[in-house]
């Protein structure tokens, strides 16, 4: 039998308007220390997003979304958060904020294969496969 690893994992929130407390579910971060793991994924419905706020910079929004996937990678060019060790990534990243930008509770859970619970949970909660 495989060994099961401790995992934790926030939904990325996109909230237009905060003061509204109004979101949609638009990525997944990931972290698992046994595995080495830390990975964010994303998906913008278009359409959706300008029906559920109209007039949102969705280049703005694509953007901050690549950030938040860059540091949860290491990358350099990602800034001096991007530099920090993954525990460290995953805690700023879904540290409690108030923009456009949030993340849910963390919740713990354990798995095999942590890209294999990241694409599982993210059509679960996202709802893309």
């Amino acid at each position: 039998m495989q060994e099961k690893h401790l995992f934790e994992y926030a939904v990325i929130r996109l909230v237009p308007r905060v003061e509204r407390e109004e979101f949609l579910n638009v990525g997944l971060i990931l972290y698992c220390a046994g595995q080495k793991f830390l990975k964010a994924k994303y998906w913008l419905d278009k359409e959706r997003l300008k029906a559920f706020a109209p007039g949102i910079d969705l280049s703005e929004v694509e953007e901050n979304l690549n950030a938040f996937c860059q540091i949860s990678m290491g990358m350099k060019e990602a800034g001096p958060i991007a530099k920090l060790d993954p525990a460290s990534r995953f805690r700023w990243l879904t540290a409690t904020r108030s923009t456009i930008l949030q993340t849910s509770k963390v919740h713990p859970g354990f798995c095999i294969d942590p890209a294999e619970t990241l694409d599982k949970l993210f059509e679960e909660m996202v709802g893309v496969n």
